[in-house]
């Protein structure tokens, strides 16, 4: 305000003081669902939809953050590119917008950041792709109150157990290790398509019922799946900047501003969807780029207008304090 700029120190010492609980604590406040039941592209049979994946962003090569998060090396182990911290979401495929968000290591494995997504998810059917099928995630997910849509690799639940009247069949899906049979196992209904007399597409449901829920329309709500990776194009691409490392040169500061994004992308996403509803059209025909733009000039206009304000109250208090010092009294000498 005294037309003093800060150095880059200052800053980082301001973000240290609250640490990453607090942008945290600020996501989960303000995350969750967002589509109102008369968006209808949000929702199939009753139950609303939403995407669990994940993507990774870069951070400055430094040990710490290396030593923390890991990433990708070449053959003989050596780093290959920069460290990377790993993200997972529950994303509602309506909107974009994030109901739920993992943080974790480049070495670590997304499926176990989905797991602790899974209380999240009720009442949800949460499409997943071929990374993520496993006995501890479909147990954690469905045990909880949640349904699911995963494609999975071709040698999982191959063997049909029973050919339902649709030409799905159920199938098993045991841990590594252990015969079908084997009562730790769980059962599903496998949908198997190609597109276009392409690829086999494997997926692998709890949605048993054949008559409420037709193979032919779990196959068409697969593709749903990639409204998650457009969610991440918008963080990746539009919001952080193409190519772009994060600031933080620590773990601590990387986990606050990876909450940070996550924050922001889930408010805009709010706002997108408050348009929509009020102009009665699909959230997704509403740029984010526009509104991400239009968001920024206001923020920007704001504090510009803030600084002018605390500004002219300055001067006005340094008037009213000098009138208050002028007693008329002549100077002492």
């Amino acid at each position: 305000m005294d037309e003093t700029i800060p150095n880059r120190a200052s800053f980082t010492r301001a973000r240290q003081r609250p640490g990453p609980e607090v942008l945290e604590a600020v996501f989960r406040r303000v995350c969750g669902r967002v589509a109102p039941a008369r968006v209808g592209t949000a929702f199939w049979r009753g139950m609303r939809l939403a995407a669990v994946d994940g993507f990774v962003l870069d951070l400055p090569d430094n040990k710490d953050n290396r030593e923390f998060f890991g990433g990708p090396s070449d053959a003989r182990g050596a780093p290959a590119s920069f460290p990377q911290v790993r993200v997972v979401t529950l994303t509602e495929t309506g909107t974009r917008a994030s109901i739920d968000a993992g943080i974790g290591g480049f070495n670590g494995g997304e499926r176990e950041l989905a797991v602790q997504l899974a209380s999240s998810a009720v009442g949800i059917l949460v499409i997943m792709d071929r990374n993520f099928p496993g006995v501890e995630l479909w147990k954690a997910f469905t045990c909880g109150g949640a349904h699911l849509l995963l494609r999975a690799r071709a040698t999982v639940a191959s063997r049909p157990l029973e050919v339902l009247p649709d030409g799905s069949y159920l199938g098993r899906v045991s841990l590594g290790g252990q015969r079908a049979p084997h009562p730790g196992g769980v059962t599903v209904r496998v949908v198997e398509y190609r597109v276009d007399g392409g690829e086999l597409i494997r997926l692998l449901s709890d949605l048993l019922d054949v008559n409420a829920y037709p193979a032919a329309e779990l196959a068409s709500l697969y593709r749903d799946r990639w409204e998650a990776e457009s969610a991440y194009r918008q963080v990746k691409t539009f919001q952080r900047g193409p190519a772009q490392v994060l600031r933080s040169a620590t773990p601590t500061l990387v986990h606050q501003e990876v909450w940070a994004h996550l924050v922001v992308h889930h408010c805009l996403s709010g706002i997108i969807m408050r348009v929509a509803d009020g102009e009665r059209i699909d959230p997704h025909r509403i740029s984010f780029v526009k509104v991400l733009k239009h968001i920024r000039r206001s923020v920007i206009r704001q504090t510009k207008d803030a600084v002018s304000a605390v500004g002219a109250f300055l001067a006005m208090l340094e008037v009213k304090i000098r009138r208050k010092l002028d007693t008329g009294a002549s100077p002492r000498p």
